[in-house]
């Protein structure tokens, strides 16, 4: 029998670099197109406006350089981001360049309309107002023509092409100042449009700033200056009042508050002590701070962050999707209805003139350039806003997504309580003995620490710090195993130690299993109180036996019952919360947040089922967890929401939404924005295709001027534009 070898799927990002320069999503569209018949390609989603290109591939068949070939040999300019790529401010200008010429050419656009209409007031040589049209003409429609050819190249029309073939057929029917006015309007449109979409674009790269180019290295006892690309993992730089923290690290010593808000959205200075982390960017407020390095430049929360919202940018709304498949097809139909309209005028005995006139007015008025611009102009923006608010949406789709979510999945640990548990309760099995000692409480603590130290779980983390405050040495483990959600076992000074809930214990020999109903009944005990309980095993040479118990207690968070209030005043209909931990503690929980559900002594898989069977029934589903081992279950949901992505690598990979700050109440906040962009769109397309409406129909009933057309025309995708641009101000 042949065995089957199925590749793992990859993602690859890529730099777009756009010559000619406006944006023309239909290129993008085409690009994306001959990209999926590639072999390897799962998909592409590409975008010149924001210049990201997204290609899921076989990395069994292709390659990113590969990749990067078959794009440059499709006709398009791509390269992968090198680490300088990502939060240089070197290259931010290079927009800003591009906008300055646009408003000059739309300034000289608009000189050579006015100079036009003037020498025809003013009786002057027909020459004069020629040069000045020709002026108006060339600078008004240089980015047009340019974008145009270059889909023509493609074989494919746009919306460019729309108004330059408007344009010429006014002045080829000799009313060029119209021509003149629609292309001066729609070059100060694209300037009015591209600042809108840099707006929301530069509230990201202001991020880029906030990390220091240096730092201050402490070596060989004293202390150096270097350019954070060259300081290493495990380096310990010094951080003093007023400084910026240059890389991501833990504190070694000293105290301070930290300011994170321009990480995570916190507006509060975080204090912060040896074992603490702090990250890039953030400030150091009073006093002086020795951290060890445990990422380098390139791999730091704010890089991070910087990298994860230019590809959520790139990432396009299901509507935006939508909007620029439908573009080909419409413009089409556009030019056909152009040419219908002039061969009808002509059929019922109008002049060529007048039916040509109407046939560019009908042109203008029908062109989505209002439509096209509305979904970025706002998915952008709110994109932004959230950043700035140390919520990160990962992708225009999902911004929309989130105001459809019905029913929300919490995880308890690290989510609706603290996750800083602590070991509240210990005791030694009454006549407990390791060989021929006997049993103490600091013992059995000694030898649970020592297991529990290979261990990430949250009881294990707590077991190890409570070891610690008493003084006890850790011992060495070897052949430490963990089953996940039931227990862990290592073998400790020369005997193998076993520490989980009864689960764990069903699968061990329990007939030859000494103290098992003592340490069961103990365990039941505690957990009627409301603790997590384990048990601690050892292996003798007459079996196992239980030889104590442990019990810990979790904090739920301030903020918990809040933001559980909040959803439900938003329209959530269904609350619930899925933990692995005991029902009796799950419902403690959640009878203090005021969920509606809980799920308790759920593996991680079963937490996925629930997830899934919410899904089915609510249909869109958002499931907030820690993102480590409710990763799965973040895939599963619709939306998944991970706390704090600020040190979490698994929370910025699984997510969907981010919410940068262990911070609940970001959540409300995320979906208000969600449900501000996707009423801003509704609004947006509403006034777009509401004029195209009225006025294709006052055209073919009443008859309006191609000048009127031109003004409704612009001013529509201007206004949906600023429209837009007002959720980078949101707040809740």
């Amino acid at each position: 029998m042949a065995a089957a070898i199925i590749q793992p799927m990859s993602a690859c990002t890529m730099r777009l670099e756009r010559r000619g320069g406006r944006s023309c999503e239909t290129c993008a569209l085409a690009l994306e197109n001959r990209l999926r018949s590639v072999p390897g390609i799962q998909d592409a989603e590409a975008s010149f406006r924001s210049g990201i290109l997204r290609v899921a591939y076989d990395q069994g068949v292709t390659s990113p350089e590969d990749l990067v070939r078959t794009v440059h040999s499709l006709g398009e300019s791509a390269k992968i981001p090198t680490s300088h790529d990502t939060g240089d401010p070197k290259e931010a200008p290079v927009d800003r360049v591009r906008l300055r010429r646009e408003s000059i050419f739309a300034v000289l656009s608009l000189a050579g309309m006015v100079g036009g209409l003037v020498a025809g007031w003013l009786d002057m040589p027909a020459i004069v107002g020629w040069i000045s049209y020709t002026v108006s003409y060339v600078f008004g429609g240089w980015y047009g023509l340019v974008a145009g050819l270059e889909t023509l190249r493609h074989r494919a029309v746009d919306i460019d092409l729309l108004m330059i073939l408007a344009a010429v057929g006014a002045l080829a029917i000799g009313a060029p100042f119209e021509g003149a006015m629609l292309l001066f309007l729609f070059s100060l449109s694209n300037v009015l449009q591209h600042y809108a979409i840099g707006r929301s674009r530069r509230a990201i790269e202001a991020l880029m700033t906030l990390r220091p180019e240096e730092a201050q290295i402490r070596r060989n006892g004293t202390e150096v200056t270097l350019p954070i690309d060259e300081v290493d993992v495990g380096d310990v730089f010094v951080v003093r009042p007023g400084d910026r923290v240059p890389l991501d690290g833990t504190v070694v010593a000293g105290e301070s508050a930290v300011d994170q808000s321009a990480l995570t959205g916190e507006s509060v200075p975080i204090h912060k002590a040896a074992g603490d982390d702090v990250y890039g960017g953030t400030i150091n407020e009073d006093g002086s701070l020795d951290v060890r390095v445990t990422r380098r430049a390139t791999e730091s929360a704010i890089a991070r962050l910087i990298s994860m919202v230019e590809q959520a940018q790139g990432q396009k709304a299901q509507t935006q999707r939508l909007i620029d498949r439908l573009e080909q097809p419409y413009v089409l139909g556009v030019l056909g209805l152009t040419v219908t309209a002039a061969v009808v005028g002509l059929l019922v005995g109008e002049t060529a003139g007048t039916s040509l006139y109407r046939a560019m007015t009908l042109m203008v008025a029908a062109s989505p350039c209002a439509v096209v611009i509305s979904t970025p102009a706002a998915v952008l923006s709110a994109i932004a806003a959230g950043a700035r608010r140390g919520v990160l949406f990962k992708g225009g789709a999902h911004v929309e997504a989130a105001a459809s979510v019905r029913a929300v999945a919490f995880d308890k640990t690290g989510t609706l309580t603290k996750g800083d548990t602590e070991l509240t309760d210990l005791a030694a099995r009454p006549g407990a003995t390791l060989g021929t000692e006997g049993l103490t409480e600091a013992r059995l603590l000694t030898l649970a620490a020592a297991v529990q130290s290979r261990s990430e779980h949250h009881l294990a983390r707590a077991t190890v710090a409570a070891a610690e405050a008493r003084g006890l040495d850790l011992l060495p483990v070897s052949r430490f195993h963990a089953s996940v959600g039931k227990g862990v076992r290592a073998d400790v000074d020369g005997r193998t130690v076993h520490i989980g809930n009864p689960s764990y214990f069903k699968s061990l020999d329990a007939e030859a299993m000494m103290g098992l109903d003592e340490g069961l009944k103990a365990v039941r005990a505690w957990q009627q109180e409301g603790k997590t309980s384990v048990m601690v095993a050892a292996e003798m040479d007459a079996g196992v036996q239980v030889i104590g118990w442990i019990a810990y207690a979790d904090v739920v968070r301030d903020e918990a019952r809040r933001t559980v209030e909040a959803l439900r005043a938003q329209g959530i209909e269904h609350i619930v919360m899925l933990t692995g931990d005991h029902a009796t503690v799950a419902r403690r929980i959640g009878e203090a947040v005021g969920v509606d559900a809980v799920y308790a002594e759920l593996l991680p898989e079963q937490k996925v089922d629930r997830v899934r069977q919410l899904v089915a029934h609510y249909e869109s589903v958002a499931m907030v967890g820690d993102g480590v081992n409710d990763a799965p279950a973040l895939a599963t949901a619709t939306i998944g929401v991970a706390m704090g992505g600020a040190g979490t690598d698994v929370a910025l990979e699984t997510a969907d939404l981010v919410l940068m700050g262990d911070d609940l109440t970001k959540l409300p906040y995320a979906f208000s924005l969600s449900h501000a962009t996707r009423r801003t769109l509704r609004v947006n397309l509403s006034i777009a295709f509401a004029a195209i409406i009225v006025m294709i129909g006052t055209i073919l009933t009443a008859g309006i001027a191609l000048p009127v057309a031109v003004v409704g025309h612009e001013g529509s995708t201007v206004v949906v534009s600023l429209n837009g641009l007002r959720l980078l101000a949101f707040r809740e």
